[in-house]
């Protein structure tokens, strides 16, 4: 008798082999558009400082420099090459650590731009953390008194400050905590040289207090939503049939599944911080890379420019990475390979 074979029927792992898994597909494919974008922006940065009227040697040497000097100093800085070798020079020095000097001050580009990285990096941190905090548990308590008055308070508020500009925010509470109304705070925020943002808690109040209040409505607004949304759905509504308490349906149910959208709010707002804070910074004359790029600018400081842009490129091609993984990461649909 023949044997008779049942046909082979395949497994999930067998039809999933070789698939790449959603998350590692996810970083590959962000890291590749990422790269391509830093060496766009390199590119327009490098571009747009060499159309300038003059350039570096004659930065550095003024308006009487002779053009004796000015041609030895060309020379000296490479500057009498074409602009593809100039470019590659920029770039490769920017990989390799070698950032050049500053045209302003003398110094190295690095020692000039990191201590201001600093400053911004711990003022972009707490603003955002902070904001976070308050604009997830607003939004999330205001979709559970939905239609109720404090819920149309918070709307009002958020819609207002919405509308006002963050020079506008940061002069108010300058008003009320440094000049006219009282004096509790310093109205301005110049770190002493040498020193770090932790060494004068004091002194970063109102930047950060502005900056939170200008993030905090827009995650506010789409918390509650979300919040709603998931409030609304049906698995919400199995977990009341089933009695559940109203903190356990809120916290292990809803909340999670209403966090997915607010990661990318949250993560647009950490971007906005990092351009944003240009006005801030100038408004509390609070020494971080936004008011290092505007001086860079008022004072043709070309290498610091490139360099304090291209640090900005990749912050933003980070942050964007980081977001969609978190962001998958927190949908369990989506994580998982299909």
């Amino acid at each position: 008798m023949a044997t008779i074979v049942a046909p082979v029927t395949p497994t999930t792992s067998t039809v999933r082999e070789g698939e790449p898994h959603p998350i590692r597909a996810l970083i590959l494919s962000r890291v590749a558009l990422g790269l391509i974008t830093i060496v766009a922006v390199s590119i327009i940065i490098f571009w747009a400082t060499e159309v300038l009227p003059g350039n570096a040697a004659s930065a550095i040497l003024g308006h009487d420099a002779t053009p004796t000097r000015l041609h030895a100093l060309e020379l000296q800085m490479g500057l009498d090459k074409g602009i593809y070798s100039q470019y590659w020079t920029w770039i490769s020095g920017v990989f390799t650590g070698k950032l050049g000097v500053s045209l302003a001050s003398g110094l190295p580009v690095w020692s000039t731009v990191s201590p201001r990285l600093v400053d911004s990096a711990v003022l972009v941190a707490l603003a955002g953390a902070i904001g976070t905090v308050i604009g997830v548990a607003l939004g999330a308590y205001a979709a559970l008194r939905k239609d109720k008055l404090l819920d149309h308070v918070f709307s009002v508020v958020a819609l207002a400050v919405t509308s006002l500009p963050e020079f506008v925010i940061a002069i108010i509470l300058i008003i009320l905590f440094a000049t006219v109304v009282s004096h509790l705070l310093p109205a301005v925020s110049l770190l002493p040289p040498g020193t770090y943002p932790w060494n004068s808690p004091k002194d970063m109040v109102l930047p950060v207090a502005t900056l939170v209040i200008v993030i905090v409505p827009y995650l506010y607004r789409m918390m509650r939503a979300a919040m709603i949304e998931a409030l609304e759905s049906d698995y919400v509504e199995m977990a009341r049939l089933k009695g559940l308490s109203q903190w356990r349906i809120v916290l292990v149910h809803a909340l999670p599944n209403a966090v997915a959208p607010t990661i990318q709010v949250i993560g647009l707002n950490f971007l906005y911080l990092a351009g944003g804070i240009v006005i801030v910074e100038n408004v509390f004359n609070y020494p971080g890379i936004g008011t290092g790029l505007v001086n860079a600018v008022s004072s043709r400081d070309i290498p610091v420019i490139q360099l304090i842009v291209i640090i900005l490129a990749g912050f933003y091609v980070f942050v964007n990475i980081l977001t969609d993984v978190i962001a998958l990461l927190a949908s369990p649909r989506r994580r998982l390979p299909r």
